[in-house]
């Protein structure tokens, strides 16, 4: 297994103590260890595909795990959310909902007679970019209310509801902008 695969796969393996430091009160300081390990799993995020293009180290088994390691840490921090009573489920449905729909059609036109690749359009990566700075600022609202006890009396759970409402939105016009323009691939008449 090369570098670049070997942080992607760091990526996936950070998911579990991610999840249990967020959901486990028990633990000191468990946003901010959270925090840590998403800042960190982040930080591979950026430089697996920077290392496997300058290094000719891109592989199948890496196209395939690093956007699934994306959507498994995302889809962590989302659900966690949840649990806490950070945000709504029908916001994490809707998000999650549209990751399956891209993927199912990713795959649909990657084994398609054209074997083509949908690259991520300027939507999709505005919603990405807007759904990680969500999750760090709602992580670092965590670590500032729950572990240290500062903010008091600031409206968190408003500020949480607009950054993922705000994601929701992206999320959805993502969706739709990508669905329309890969129709040709889920026409059913075809």
């Amino acid at each position: 297994m090369n570098l670049a695969n070997k942080l992607t796969m760091f990526r996936v393996i950070i998911v579990p103590f991610f999840v249990l430091f967020m959901c486990c009160p028990a633990i000191p300081y468990r946003f901010l260890w959270a925090l840590i390990l998403f800042a960190l799993a982040s930080i591979t995020d950026m430089f697996d595909g920077k290392v496997a293009r300058k290094y000719n180290m891109v592989t199948n088994f890496g196209k395939f795990l690093d956007p699934l390691a994306d959507k498994i840490l995302v889809a962590a921090a989302l659900v966690c959310f949840v649990e806490l009573g950070w945000t709504s489920a029908w916001v994490v449905f809707i998000i999650l909902a549209r990751e399956f729909v891209v993927s199912g059609i990713r795959l649909v036109a990657a084994t398609s007679e054209q074997k083509k690749v949908i690259p991520a359009n300027i939507w999709g990566k505005l919603k990405t970019a807007v759904t990680m700075v969500a999750i760090v600022v709602i992580l670092i609202l965590g670590v500032l209310i729950d572990d240290f006890g500062l903010l008091g009396g600031f409206p968190a759970q408003i500020v949480r509801d607009v950054l993922m409402y705000l994601s929701a939105l992206l999320t959805v016009i993502s969706g739709v902008v990508y669905c329309y323009d890969s129709r040709e691939f889920i026409d059913p008449s075809k």
